[in-house]
């Protein structure tokens, strides 16, 4: 279930650029603004809806330090994605993206001594590669410092929300994104300009926010936590898989062979993987004596 919940949430965020396509909002801050606003909305609202007044109090409450530090990684993350398209390319933000299950696998194992098997590693090599492959071909040869080195940290900050979610699975970390999200919010308020958009930007905005942003964390931080933070990060690379596609299908782009074939590496790397840990767990099962 953990592997399907985080899935869902690199399928439901690889949406993401196709929906800002649709937008027509000059500053990036306004665009943050309305996002975050949106997906912390449908976040408390979703969990008033679940759990009630009283235990979604108690769970922002109770969330801690790890719920503070989730909810920072994500404030920050999804406010540099939106700011980082108006520096670099989509491409360069995408291969920088790819490397975040080295980066989780590493601080998991320096930070907490988890370890990491050898299939995992080259999975992750292949992921790596194929992502590489795959928006090689969109390189411009220009380099924004400013662009590529918030593509770096939202990479970090994926990278902690991850392992930090994972070696904490008795935090509910769905206050912290909300708390995220808001936190994103307040600072682009601060930050942007006129906060006025046309009727249908705000619809997109919506959609961007609350569906791709909100559902997206919701789903997350459901599944992180269930599964190794390595494997967590290597299913989250479905994104920048997935996004060309649907970029292809609704906007008519179509991807260069380069795309296809990396992405095939990818998709392939992802299956082989995900169906050795499945044969390992019912292996695990099997052998394990009974109570």
């Amino acid at each position: 279930m953990g592997v399907l919940l985080v899935a869902g949430s690199a399928i439901t965020w690889s949406f993401g650029g196709t929906i800002a396509r649709f937008i027509h909002v000059d500053d990036s801050w306004t665009v943050v603004f309305w996002r975050a606003l949106f997906a912390s909305s449908f976040l408390l609202l979703f969990m008033l809806w679940r759990d009630g007044p009283k235990a979604t109090g108690a769970m922002f409450r109770s969330m801690g330090l790890p719920g503070l530090g989730v909810a920072i990684c994500f404030g920050v993350a999804s406010s540099c994605f939106v700011v980082a398209l108006q520096y670099t390319t989509v491409a360069n933000i995408l291969l920088t993206q790819a490397a975040a299950p080295l980066f989780a696998g590493l601080l998991a194992w320096a930070v907490f001594g988890e370890r990491i098997n050898a299939a995992t590693w080259a999975a992750i090599a292949a992921v790596i590669g194929g992502v590489a492959i795959m928006v090689s071909a969109s390189f411009s040869g220009e380099v924004s410092p400013i662009g590529d080195g918030l593509a770096l940290v939202i990479t970090l900050m994926f990278s902690a929300a991850i392992v930090i979610t994972r070696h904490h699975p008795t935090v509910r970390m769905m206050p912290a994104v909300c708390l995220g999200t808001a936190m994103a919010c307040v600072a682009a308020f601060l930050l942007s300009g006129p906060l006025a958009v046309s009727l249908p930007d705000l619809g997109w905005l919506f959609l961007f926010g609350a569906v791709n942003l909100g559902a997206g964390l919701a789903m997350f931080v459901t599944g992180a936590r269930l599964v190794p933070a390595a494997l967590a990060a290597l299913v989250g690379t479905l994104e920048p898989v997935l996004g060309p596609l649907w970029v292809w299908l609704i906007h008519g782009e179509v991807p260069v062979a380069r795309t296809i074939f990396g992405g095939a590496i990818v998709f392939l790397a992802l299956f082989l993987h995900i169906l050795n840990d499945w044969r390992r767990q019912r292996e695990r099962k099997r052998t394990s004596p009974t109570a």
